[in-house]
């Protein structure tokens, strides 16, 4: 009998650094700018990424040492990951907090770390880099995308050829 994976039997408290950076699915939806209405508290994603985000791989271009040129970069962990409700409702961390298991698309579940760019829940290809927006036109950006995924590809991986 396999042993359960460790997202199903720890906490993400429990986790080790090695399992809690691997449930990073590489979407880099949580590296886009993101709006707040300050009366209403409401949080809107923009299509413009982090200057140190890859458009293309989706990840940090810097991670170790991202606040040294993001000073305000949102650490994840386990203590805000119930507090952060833009959290987008594919994010691994999200899911393993609410009890939820992984998608098929998960690099731990597909062991390709392509598969979340296959299934079109990652931000590849779709967004513009902080450094070429000036911050008055941000709200001219704003998506819904990474908060509304066809829910046929959540569940279901894309017929083979």
């Amino acid at each position: 009998m396999d042993a359960m994976p460790f997202w199903k039997s720890k906490t993400l408290t429990e986790m080790s650094t090695t399992e809690w950076e691997s449930l990073c699915d590489g979407c880099g939806l949580c590296c886009l700018n993101k709006l707040e209405d300050w009366d209403s508290g409401d949080v809107y994603f923009t299509s413009i990424r982090c200057k140190l985000m890859d458009g293309e791989s989706c990840r940090c271009s810097s991670y170790p040492n991202r606040w040294d040129f993001v000073p305000d970069c949102v650490q994840l962990t386990p203590e805000k990951v119930p507090e952060l409700a833009w959290l987008p409702p594919t994010c691994a961390y999200r899911l393993v907090e609410e009890g939820r298991d992984l998608y098929w698309w998960h690099p731990l579940i597909s062991g390709d770390p392509e598969t979340v760019h296959i299934a079109g829940v990652s931000a590849r290809n779709r967004t513009i880099s902080e450094d070429d927006v000036k911050v008055d036109d941000f709200e001219d950006y704003v998506v819904d995308w990474p908060l509304t995924v066809e829910h046929s590809m959540l569940i279901n991986p894309p017929a083979k050829p």
